[in-house]
């Protein structure tokens, strides 16, 4: 195996942007999930240049290891990038989490640093632990069951937050004190005196967007690919969707001018970020003027009723090879029903501007078990899937089940069974075999998201309890054993 010392000095090495500085207040700022997953997010890139801004301030990465078993065998532990310092080591450890089911790598990476995993247990005044701050994008949607392990939770856009807790920590030595003074101010939820109940999130000045990557690397899902926001939020009413309407705040759009001065000029790969990119008034001119700059472009969340041949032809321009769009809705009844937008006509629109732009593959994801769901649609998403591919050059879809999340208009709608989520994929596979590609998230996984995204602290120490036990599906479905989702 090789060492992490050799991992790190590697990647190290084919980095650019890695800041290094000497400050009193040093902060491991954690991913739990390995570093190509972690260097793809930009909230995560965005902390940790945020952190180092700071006077008297400083950051370190560190990852859940690429390796977990191997890593606790030879009883490793958990390392910086920066310094190579052992992660509890540091006085504040935070951590970034994007989704429910990172919540088995938290618990690991502290575990391999040696800090005690319930906040209950670094209680201990006889030693001094780290403290443990968490935040991210699960703070949009229930952050409870990540309560047992943190000490604080930094609740929502975390820009205008971090300087507001890093002075905290500067001026108040006592961790009693500092915890009772920040849950006295919006957007901190401190769980040993919030409880279940979190306080509201809080949204950054427009002033300090949009966020950009601050260390491009080729080890991550987006290899060599410099990020940058050219929305935040979204003014679409999805109701499955966390960020609906972003909890009233709206889409704010950056204007083009400022999100090209922040490129920088050896990003030959740049991707746009947001969850409602070509809702950008000005995309075709900011897509424009990449591509004619030469460079390839990506854009996440490409809704299928804003492609047309001049932005599909920019795309293909700056590099695409695969069309991403999404369906949601397995009919067009049920996205009319969750107030998706999209139409039969926009989809097939999709298909041939893919196949018109020389594109290789159409991709659509799809989210199946929604409320009311009938194998009538089901069949109408078969016989449509093949109508797609009859244009498209390959088609793929990407079958998600559906997930209820809070803060949603479809918050606590149940799941469906695993079993008649598992006929409804082998029907599909049967009908579309050879035909169209069909991959996507296991309906057993989903199962486990959505006990996360429905519970509160009792599912928070099931997630402690599967990941010990090795975090496979049957050490989930025990943990989750007699708990009822939800507080």
């Amino acid at each position: 195996m090789t060492s992490f010392r050799e991992i790190r000095a590697s990647r190290l090495a084919d980095e650019i942007g890695t800041l290094h500085k000497q400050a009193d207040l040093a902060v491991a700022l954690c991913y739990p999930s390995p570093y190509h997953v972690g260097m793809s997010s930009l909230g995560f890139q965005t902390i940790y240049r945020g952190l180092h801004a700071l006077p008297g301030c400083t950051a370190e990465r560190a990852f859940l290891p690429d390796d977990q078993a191997e890593t606790h065998r030879l009883s490793e532990g958990i390392f910086t990038y920066e310094s190579g310092r052992p992660v509890g080591a540091f006085s504040v450890v935070a951590f970034s989490l994007a989704s429910e089911l990172e919540l088995a790598g938290l618990v690991t990476c502290l575990d391999l640093a040696g800090i005690p995993t319930l906040a209950a247990e670094r209680a201990d005044h006889s030693r001094t632990f780290p403290l443990v701050v968490l935040g991210g994008p699960i703070t949009f949607s229930n952050p409870v069951p990540a309560g047992p392990f943190a000490d604080v939770i930094v609740m929502g856009e975390a820009e205008g937050l971090v300087p507001v807790l890093v002075n905290g920590l500067q001026e108040q030595p006592d961790r009693e004190t500092l915890l009772a003074d920040l849950a006295r101010r919006p957007g901190f939820y401190v769980p040993s005196l919030h409880g279940q109940t979190p306080p509201p999130i809080e949204f950054a000045d427009d002033n300090v967007l949009p966020a950009y990557s601050q260390i491009i690397t080729p080890h991550t899902e987006l290899a060599g690919m410099f990020l940058i926001e050219a929305t935040r939020g979204c003014s679409r009413g999805c109701a499955y969707c966390v960020m609906r309407r972003s909890a009233g705040h709206g889409m704010r759009t950056i204007a083009p001018d400022r999100l090209l001065s922040l490129i920088p000029a050896n990003a030959r790969r740049v991707g746009l970020v947001g969850a409602a990119v070509t809702d950008h008034p000005a995309l075709p001119e900011i897509l424009c003027a990449l591509v004619d700059a030469g460079r390839e472009v990506g854009v996440s969340s490409l809704r299928a009723d804003r492609l047309d041949d001049e932005l599909v032809g920019l795309l293909a321009r700056g590099g695409y090879r695969t069309l991403t769009t999404a369906a949601d809705g397995a009919s067009q009844r049920l996205r009319d029903q969750v107030d998706r937008h999209t139409q039969i006509e926009d989809l097939l629109r999709a298909a041939r501007l893919c196949r018109d732009h020389n594109m290789a593959l159409l991709k659509l994801y799809v989210l199946i078990g929604l409320p009311g769901e009938t194998s009538a649609d089901i069949d109408e998403l078969g016989s449509f899937a093949l109508e797609l591919a009859a244009i498209a050059p390959k088609l793929s879809l990407t079958l998600a089940p559906f997930v209820s999340k809070r803060n949603t208009p479809l918050d606590q709608q149940p799941f469906e069974d695993i079993a008649s989520l598992d006929d409804k994929l082998a029907i599909l596979r049967r009908r579309l075999r050879s035909r169209v590609r069909l991959g996507g998230d296991a309906p057993k996984w989903a199962w486990v998201e959505y006990r996360l995204a429905q519970g509160g602290f009792a599912e928070g120490l099931a997630a402690a309890q599967a990941a010990r036990a090795g975090g496979g599906f049957a050490a989930w479905k025990r943990a989750l054993a007699g708990r009822s989702a939800g507080p």
